[in-house]
């Protein structure tokens, strides 16, 4: 007689985080239950409409905006910044390209240059 495996599933707010949403934003149906391996996979490969539209406008979790703007968390947290952002938020900030967010800009190019100096160099960064 075979066993059979139980479906691996994960929090809701696991799989937002995967996904790059903000749980918040997803439909009530995705936060009250638990995902699935298989229905992760799904979503991953063909998107819902709900999943498309927070990917491209918002709001966002921090490490997307992160990503976004090209700085650290801690960059944010710095300046202030601890609330999700809509893209159009991004995109304003991008556009006027405040002091902070130069400053945080160039303290991170300045850490990928000194980590892949230290890659060159056979260092275990």
């Amino acid at each position: 007689m075979t066993s059979r495996k139980k479906p691996q599933t994960m929090k809701p707010a696991t799989a937002a985080k995967k996904l790059g949403v903000l749980l918040d934003a997803t439909p009530a149906e995705f936060r009250d239950g638990v995902v699935s391996r298989d229905e992760l996979n799904a979503l991953q490969s063909d998107p819902p409409t709900w999943l498309r539209d927070l990917r491209r406008d918002g709001p966002h979790p921090r490490q997307v905006v992160a990503a976004k703007l090209r700085v650290s968390i801690s960059g944010l947290t710095r300046a202030g910044l601890t609330e999700p952002l809509t893209t159009a938020q991004i995109d304003e900030l991008k556009a006027t390209n405040p002091d902070w967010l130069a400053r945080e800009r160039a303290t991170q190019t300045e850490v990928r240059n000194e980590l892949a100096r230290l890659r060159v160099r056979g260092g275990n960064a």
